[in-house]
């Protein structure tokens, strides 16, 4: 008979050693450090001392979700598990909440209260809880704009706003009736998200049929989808961002009537190089994509790594010819604090 569920605490030997085996049972074999380290709080059901069912919860995501259905009714354990770590992401104030699991659990989810957003072949990825993406779409919706007009989008990171990133969106703005501009709202950049989304927004209020929105939890990040997912990063890159693309392709263009997205061409970043390829197979015929070439300062193309590595080198001179005016006093004005953050082992490469 199984017992109540109870809370394992993966910083102690026995209950890490305890959970682990039973995952790597069901064959759950990455635990990347990296991966870990962000669980927050780990349930697990015991049957005597034996470990039947367990699952974590990662901010407002459930991963590590693994069921032994040994002589008890299918989906009984399933449920139990993902119930109690539902009531504890209420009990911690957090009331909308996603999981990515592989698509023959999605029905699963959808069972216990999760909608799905979008699926592959092998992956899913489900919401649960307010506000859901019909209440963003809701929010973020221009109402003055007509669907029969041409509408595009642009998501962006912005780490931070550069003269790339203005080029990108006027280019958009001069071709469409209107542009929404999504910024991504991940903390895992040097620039703050209020302070990228707060940049985007200066260095394109001139341009009046644009629209600069957070990208929300929809426009979805690398770190919450989990390591041990797939066995290598390859495939992961390309799970994520196929989900990703049909999100956006199915879920928000639809409700606000961009048929056109906008991307630059990505000579260095790998990551975005997939991205861009995976955007290209995925958005068409529904939303038109359009690659444009990234703008050049001294023969270079324009990059955001390149803002951030002549932060680091405190060379404001060199910054000033790849970025907005708005953009280039908030860095000097604010210069000592992102050196600090830098000093402090923020990641100043990628994206």
């Amino acid at each position: 008979m199984d017992s109540e569920v109870r809370e394992l605490h993966l910083r102690n030997p026995s209950d890490y050693k305890k959970w682990r085996t039973f995952l790597e049972s069901l064959n759950i074999l990455n635990f990347e450090e990296s991966e870990v380290s962000r669980i927050d709080l780990t349930l697990g059901i015991f049957s005597g001392e034996d470990l039947v069912a367990t699952g974590s919860l990662a901010n407002d995501t459930l991963k590590y979700i693994g069921v032994c259905n040994k002589n008890v009714v299918t989906g009984s354990r399933f449920n139990v598990i993902v119930s109690a770590l539902v009531n504890r992401e209420f009990q911690r104030g957090i009331f909308h909440m996603f999981v990515f699991t592989k698509k023959k659990y999605s029905a699963s989810f959808q069972h216990v209260g999760f909608s799905e957003l979008a699926s592959t072949e092998d992956a899913a990825v489900l919401e649960n809880g307010k506000p859901d993406i019909e209440d963003y779409l809701g929010e973020i919706a221009e109402s003055s704009v007509s669907p029969s007009e041409k509408i595009a989008g642009i998501v962006m990171n912005a780490n931070p706003f550069t003269s790339g990133h203005r080029a990108l969106v006027e280019k958009a703005a001069s071709e469409n009736d209107f542009v929404y501009v999504f910024v991504v709202q991940t903390e895992a950049s040097l620039f703050r998200f209020d302070e990228r989304l707060r940049l985007v927004q200066e260095g394109t209020q001139d341009l009046t049929n644009v629209k600069v929105v957070s990208g929300g939890n929809y426009m979805v990040s690398y770190l919450t989808f989990p390591a041990y997912f797939l066995p290598f990063s390859e495939d992961t890159i390309r799970y994520q961002t196929t989900l990703d693309a049909r999100i956006f392709r199915n879920k928000i263009a639809p409700r606000l009537g961009i048929n056109k997205r906008y991307v630059g061409t990505e000579p260095f970043s790998r990551t975005t190089g997939v991205y861009n390829q995976i955007l290209a197979e995925e958005l068409p015929p529904n939303v038109e994509l359009s690659v444009v070439d990234r703008v050049q300062a001294e023969d270079k193309p324009v990059t955001a790594t390149a803002v951030r590595q002549a932060i680091k080198a405190d060379k404001l001179n060199v910054i000033k010819a790849l970025v907005p005016t708005s953009t280039y006093d908030f860095i000097n004005n604010n210069k000592n604090e992102l050196i600090a953050r830098i000093q402090k082992g923020m990641n100043i490469n990628g994206n």
